[in-house]
C-alpha cells in the first residue's frame, strides 16, 4: 500500500462547496482525465486530494487531449444541466452562475451565459443574441464540460498526468471548454487540440466560432474586474459579428 494521499481543505459557501463537489465527482469517467477525489463537502468546506505539482510535458499534453475528448465525450442530460446532485445556482469563480437546462445550446447560451453577464457589464451584446443561431455552427449533443477551463485550472502534475481542478461543470458545448483553454494561454496547446481532434474531431469552422465561446468568460470577468476585461469582451463580440458578416 502506497502512502497516502495529502489532503487539501477549500473554505467557501456551502452552495460553492456542493457545485463543486458534484463537478469533481461528474468529472470522474473512464478514460477522461484525472480530477481530485473528494473526501467530504460538509458545511462550506471541501476536503480533497492535494496534487503535486509538476511541469508541463509534451505527452502529457497529448494525453490530456485524448482524455479531455473522452470527458466531453461522456455527456450530459441537457444543456445547462447541473452534475447529479449539484445544486441549480453555482458559480465561476467568484460570480453567480446558474444552471437552468434547455433543449437547444444557442438560445440557452445567449440567455444563461451571455444576456445575464453583459446587462450587469453594462455591454452591449444584443445583436449577436439576435444571430445566435447562425453564429452557433453545426448542432452538438451536450457534452460534459469542466466549465472553467482556464490554465490555472489545468494542473500538471508530478506525476506526469494533467489534472483538472476547481470546476464549474455543467452540460454545455464542448467548444466552450476548448475556447477558455486558448484565451489565457496553455502549455503545448497546439498538442493538446490535435491529440483532442484525433479522438474527437471539431465541426468545421471552429476556429472561426473561439470569440462567440470565449464571450462567456470575458463577459465574467468584466462583471468581476471590470477595465481592460471589458474592453476585450467588446471586442470578442464586434470579432463574432464581423465573421459572420
Amino acid at each position: 500500500m502506497g502512502p497516502r494521499a495529502a489532503l487539501r481543505t477549500k473554505r467557501q459557501t456551502s452552495g460553492a462547496t456542493a457545485a463543486e463537489a458534484a463537478g469533481l465527482r461528474w468529472l470522474r469517467v473512464p478514460g477522461g482525465p484525472p480530477v481530485p477525489f473528494v473526501h467530504s463537502a460538509e458545511g462550506g468546506v471541501l476536503v480533497m486530494d492535494e496534487i503535486p505539482h509538476g511541469t508541463p510535458d509534451l505527452q502529457a499534453a497529448v494525453t490530456f487531449g485524448r482524455r479531455l475528448a473522452l470527458l466531453h465525450r461522456a455527456g450530459a442530460d441537457a444543456f445547462g444541466s447541473p452534475p447529479p446532485g449539484g445544486p441549480r445556482e453555482a458559480t465561476i469563480g467568484l460570480a453567480p452562475m446558474v444552471n437552468e437546462p434547455a433543449a437547444d445550446w444557442p438560445s440557452w447560451f445567449a440567455s444563461h451565459r451571455i444576456e445575464p453577464y453583459a446587462r450587469r457589464a453594462g455591454i452591449d451584446v444584443s445583436e449577436v443574441c439576435a444571430r445566435i443561431d447562425t453564429l452557433a455552427g453545426p448542432p452538438e449533443p451536450p457534452a460534459r464540460l469542466h466549465g472553467d477551463l482556464w490554465s490555472g485550472n489545468v494542473l500538471w502534475g508530478a506525476d506526469g498526468q494533467v489534472w483538472l481542478i476547481d470546476p464549474a461543470a455543467h452540460g454545455g458545448h464542448r467548444e466552450t471548454d476548448l475556447a477558455m483553454l486558448q484565451l489565457f494561454g496553455c502549455p503545448h496547446l497546439d498538442h493538446v487540440l490535435g491529440a483532442y481532434q484525433e479522438v474527437a474531431p471539431l465541426a468545421d469552422g471552429w476556429q472561426a466560432r473561439v470569440p462567440l465561446h470565449q464571450l462567456f468568460p470575458l463577459l465574467v470577468h468584466a462583471v468581476l474586474f471590470g477595465g481592460g476585461y471589458r474592453t476585450q469582451a467588446e471586442a470578442a463580440a464586434k470579432t463574432v459579428l464581423r465573421g459572420s458578416s
